[in-house]
């Protein structure tokens, strides 16, 4: 992993290459249990992938999917840098931000 660079500052092929490395670390620590650092690389892997999508795609006002949560959608109040505040329609009367790349968008 590229520590030295910021994720902003990072080249698409950059980023794609640290993905790669946060899932395998990922699936190895996994494998070995780790729960924690599992979820730590996972997290990151997610950040990084949130600088490969362009928040202009993101629209105040509409409603997407939560990748890895099937059934829970998510209202944009307003999107600022790689994140989207909004609220989830389960209910939760909470805002809260999530990563623009665990964002779906059905009707594309």
């Amino acid at each position: 992993m590229n520590q030295d660079k910021r994720y902003s500052q990072m080249s698409k092929e950059e980023l794609e290459q640290e993905i790669r490395q946060l899932k395998e670390k990922a699936r190895k620590a996994e494998q070995m249990g780790m729960v924690n650092e599992f979820a730590v690389l996972e997290r990151k892997a997610v950040m990084a992938e949130a600088y490969l999508r362009d928040p202009s795609d993101y629209k105040k006002g509409e409603i997407y999917e939560i990748h890895g949560d099937p059934g829970q959608y998510f209202k944009i109040d307003y999107i600022n840098g790689r994140f989207a505040w909004g609220y989830r329609l389960s209910g939760n009367v909470e805002q809260e931000a999530l990563p623009i790349s665990l964002l779906i968008n059905k009707s594309k």
